[in-house]
């Protein structure tokens, strides 16, 4: 008597194996038979004739540290089929903390990460100084999927050298000693790794980039040979560049990480993404990691499915029209009072005519129009370059702005127009796709938590399956096998979680179905559901039968089951 069976699947296993109709058994939270189980019994038995089985999503790069504290359930990834998440990336979390620096930590990760202040302040419950409390923490709440937490570089620096961390200054002898510490107690308490950041668009509230964005190579390998010490966890790396700024050559930034984990043994992970300053420069990058890694380092990219899109919309903080005075007499108006406003054609005319500056992103937007495209419903993340809103006023002899404005009124004033600001620098996913398949790549970067106005990708499963294996017209899609391969053993493997991934025999019983057919994103859309009201932006999917955690489905249809088989994963 099985405690679980699923039958007639459809299974993509995660290795990459061809799918095949299989039975799959669960028992204590395991997988325990695949194959054709007969009349089996079990105690409760899944017909899954028709439908697509996967492992479990593991997504290795998001920014949950504060949800996972108050939701169980860290929609939207629940929604897409992930089961483990990995956070506490690009240098910030919330320990280790001194009791009353609670508030400088809120205002790092809003200011790198675009979540809410208010909704940190109100929803974290601290309770914990040091990293190991912090686990300790998490590990008591019961939750609907796996999570698992890395050390942050400047939670770390800020706590041992206070204000001279938070500014930057250098880390002396005692400090790197006192640092690597710290490390080597979170890790050794169960945290998957480490993780920097490099880069200096990861700022602070206050403008002050992330403490250690300019550490010496002496604290980065000192914090290194703390992970040596465990034996176990990831260097995890927003390196310098990554978001187009102040491109370095790629030698410099590849080859201190190559000789870290040579020296250390440990696997270096590091966000990489095609920029438009030097669309071609991410080839060198994997190149040299591959080199690197060939010669006895353990370098992995960590690349996006589709590209890093600001989201330009009513709903959202980042349009053009955001300061005018017209719009600022209406702009805190619920959405349909608003759009009741801004039918009038005395309103529209008002607006496009008053000249005011927006602020950096409405600038963006401004003198991006020929990168700004309508995505439709169901959303379309690689249209054409006719359908620029810049080529669509060429086409109309209209000005670019009055275009903008009248395309964002479609859907009620819902219509979102993707801003590709990373990884759409030829028009087209050519690049991303020749990424994705690269041997020293892995997929990440959907900062799911993360950047709450502007940013919505932690629906990047569903669209790695509904893109690239089923719908892509405008070139070569990728074998539904290896879109699963991507986003289950491959992330799982990269940090060192060998009992997840797959479906087969041993294995930690994650797995989801789903009706291929019917599978699909919705539009992005901006709720107020966060602890105080605060804003978010949030994209659900149709086409999610079921999701199973430990053998628990925590998912019907896209609707939380109640189930609460989650846990902490503490590295081993």
């Amino acid at each position: 008597m099985h405690d679980l069976i699923v039958r007639g699947a459809q299974l993509v296993d995660g290795t990459g194996a061809a799918a095949r109709t299989a039975d799959v058994a669960v028992d204590g939270g395991r997988i325990t038979e695949v194959g054709h189980l007969g009349a089996r019994a079990a105690r409760r038995q899944v017909d899954a004739d028709g439908l697509l089985m996967t492992p479990g999503f593991v997504d290795i790069h998001t920014h949950y540290d504060g949800q996972a504290t108050w939701d169980p359930l860290l929609s939207p990834s629940c929604w897409h089929g992930v089961t483990t998440v990995v956070m506490g990336n690009c240098g910030v979390g919330f320990a280790p903390v001194h009791p009353g620096t609670e508030d400088w930590l809120i205002q790092l990760m809003e200011g790198v990460e675009d979540i809410p202040g208010t909704a940190l302040a109100e929803g974290i419950s601290w309770g914990w100084e040091s990293f190991p409390e912090y686990l300790d923490a998490l590990d008591a709440m019961p939750r609907a999927l796996d999570i698992g937490a890395q050390v942050p570089h400047g939670a770390v620096r800020a706590y041992v050298m206070g204000e001279r961390g938070a500014r930057n200054e250098p880390a002396t002898a005692e400090d790197i000693e006192a640092m690597a510490r710290i490390v080597l107690e979170g890790v050794r308490a169960g945290a998957l790794g480490f993780s920097t950041s490099r880069t200096v668009v990861h700022r602070a509230l206050d403008g002050q980039p992330v403490p250690g964005t300019f550490a010496a190579e002496d604290e980065l390998r000192g914090l290194g040979r703390a992970l040596a010490q465990a034996g176990r966890g990831v260097f995890e790396v927003a390196p310098a560049g990554v978001m187009g700024e102040d491109l370095l050559a790629p030698e410099k930034e590849v080859a201190w990480m190559a000789r870290l984990s040579a020296e250390t043994g440990r696997p270096v992970t590091f966000a990489l993404a095609q920029h438009n300053q030097a669309p071609d420069q991410w080839r060198d990058l994997l190149r040299l990691a591959a080199e690197a890694t060939g010669e006895g380092a353990a370098l992995r990219a960590q690349v996006m499915g589709r590209p890093t899109n600001l989201l330009v919309g009513w709903q959202t903080q980042t349009h053009p029209f955001q300061k005018r005075p017209t719009y600022q007499a209406i702009a805190d108006l619920p959405l349909a009072e608003r759009m009741t406003h801004l039918r009038r054609p005395e309103v529209r005319a008002a607006i496009l005519s008053e000249q005011v500056a927006g602020g950096p992103m409405a600038s963006i937007v401004s003198a991006g129009l020929d990168r700004i495209y309508p995505m439709g419903e169901p959303p379309d993340y690689e249209p054409g370059p006719e359908r620029s809103v810049a080529a669509i006023a060429k086409a109309q002899g209209r000005d670019g702005e009055e275009v903008l404005y009248d395309l964002m009124m479609a859907n009620d004033g819902r219509e979102l127009l993707m801003l590709a600001l990373l990884g759409y620098s030829a028009g087209n996913l050519d690049a991303m796709r020749e990424m994705l398949l690269h041997p020293s790549a892995a997929l990440g970067l959907s900062d799911g938590g993360a950047h709450c106005g502007a940013i919505c990708d932690a629906s990047m499963p569903t669209f790695m399956l509904t893109h690239w294996a089923r719908d892509r017209d405008r070139g070569p899609t990728l074998d539904l096998e290896l879109v699963v391969r991507k986003m289950t053993s491959e992330t799982a493997q990269t940090y060192g979680l060998a009992d997840r991934g797959v479906v087969a025999a041993g294995a930690k019983a994650d797995f989801n179905l789903i009706d291929f057919d019917r599978l699909q994103l919705r539009l992005p859309e901006l709720v107020f559901d966060l602890p105080g009201g605060a804003r978010r932006l949030v994209q659900e999917a149709d086409g999610y039968v079921a999701t199973f955690v430990s053998g628990v489905q925590t998912m019907a249809e896209g609707r939380d089951t109640g189930s609460r088989p989650g846990r902490l994963v503490r590295g081993r």
